[in-house]
């Protein structure tokens, strides 16, 4: 905050708590022009509802003086006004950070019960995967799914097809460290025929029927480009996060109009770290978890 704004907030709060006594050190008084205590100030509502020339009783106006002083005080200790600190020097960053200590302190002993085992012996234990279903809704929902059956751009996690391998290091690897998925634009390569005909083939790997010129067309293009990451068959690379383009499973669509988009513009797909926000041990329980739901032929 600039000082300039500081003293504008610090004026302002102040001009309002002294604007708060004035009002009452001015009502305090009987008013009724120049009428004596007790008597009525002459305005009647109602045929008997009359303003009676009475101050404000001495215990309420007080008890407002006390409210004063009190804000006075609060405002000197805690950060309130403007840039001032307060002479606490209380933040709220750093009660969150007490709480979050507090918390971790109270998890340790069940976190601890597990931090030996192998997450693929997690994902078998009912009691580490109940914790890891907890981790994923609270960490990974947002993007894959309460269920993790994932979105238009996010992967399902229940569905045995994994893009970067279904291990569990690997799936541990990816929420610890994240992944960074990138497919560059081919439409200045091939242009707007060469697009449309990769498309035709892409979709014939997966058994959609397409046109047969536009598919022989297509695989020259596959072949002298796309396989490098994706392979000859189009069963893609684990190790290059190239998904299998013959399983009929689309982390985007496989309508045409989708595929055509991917290879024109490519694809950025991005996992951010979780090591840094959730721990290993959460992460660990979060594979766990995503691994035991795979289905049981896998």
């Amino acid at each position: 905050m600039s000082s300039g704004w500081s003293w504008y907030v610090i004026v302002l709060t102040l001009a309002n708590i002294l604007g708060c006594l004035w009002l009452l050190w001015w009502t305090r008084r009987p008013r009724g022009d120049g009428k004596p205590e007790g008597e009525t100030t002459g305005h009647v509502w109602d045929v008997d509802l009359v303003e009676g020339n009475n101050p404000m009783p001495r215990w309420w106006i007080n008890l407002f003086y006390a409210t004063i002083v009190f804000s006075l005080g609060y405002l000197v200790y805690y950060p309130g006004l403007g840039a001032f600190a307060g002479t606490g020097r209380w933040t709220s960053q750093r009660e969150h950070a007490a709480a979050v200590e507090a918390a971790e302190a109270q998890l340790e002993p069940v976190l601890a019960r597990f931090r030996a085992h192998p997450v693929a012996d997690l994902a078998r234990d009912p009691e580490a995967v109940a914790l890891g279903r907890s981790v994923f809704a609270n960490t990974c929902s947002t993007c894959h799914g309460s269920d993790g059956r994932g979105a238009r751009g996010f992967p399902n996690l229940v569905d045995a097809d994994w893009q970067w391998g279904g291990d569990p290091e690997t799936v541990l690897a990816a929420v610890m460290d994240g992944r960074q998925a990138a497919m560059p634009p081919f439409a200045p390569v091939i242009g707007e025929d060469g697009v449309k005909a990769t498309t035709e083939y892409v979709r014939s790997l997966s058994g959609l029927l397409g046109d047969g010129a536009l598919i022989a067309k297509g695989s020259e293009h596959f072949r002298t480009i796309c396989a490098a990451c994706h392979g000859l068959d189009g069963r893609g690379n684990t190790l290059l996060g190239a998904p299998n383009l013959t399983d009929g499973t689309w982390l985007y669509g496989g309508d045409r109009a989708t595929i055509a988009e991917t290879i024109a513009g490519g694809r950025s797909g991005q996992m951010p770290a979780h090591a840094a926000l959730i721990g290993p041990d959460r992460a660990r329980l979060a594979a766990a978890w995503v691994l035991s739901q795979q289905p049981a032929e896998r």
